[in-house]
């Protein structure tokens, strides 16, 4: 399990204060088929929320590192019921690609100058 400095969980709670729960944890338990869905959701967010549905304190508390320990992810924070997991996308990933894109290079659409294409009207699309 990674352990984070005081200065990146902040930061990282930050990040995650507008975010929604993307997975669930029933009644069922820490299931392999849940943990996939969490590492899933991992390598193409970074940092997520889970919502445990169960009320006993001790197996949610045991239940972040059930998550951790598997995933190499590191614990953010948990505030009752939810849980927020934190790990960094890696490098040769197709999504880290895509986000680390630079626009170095691209050729950016040209201004058109003139008049601007006709309004159509709804009924234009429609034979």
């Amino acid at each position: 399990m990674k352990t984070l400095t005081p200065a990146e969980r902040r930061a990282l709670k930050a990040r995650a204060h507008h975010l929604q729960p993307v997975v669930m944890i029933g009644d069922a338990g820490l299931t392999p088929k849940v943990l996939h869905e969490i590492d899933v959701n991992l390598k193409s967010h970074e940092l997520i929320k889970i919502r445990v549905l169960g009320d006993d304190r001790e197996a949610r508390a045991g239940m972040v590192e059930a998550i951790c320990e598997p995933l190499a992810a590191a614990p953010v924070q948990h505030i009752g019921k939810i849980l927020v997991i934190f790990r960094p996308r890696p490098e040769d990933s197709p999504a880290a690609a895509s986000a680390g894109r630079s626009t170095q290079g691209a050729k950016k659409p040209a201004k058109t100058r003139g008049r601007k294409a006709p309004h159509r009207t709804k009924r234009s699309f429609q034979g």
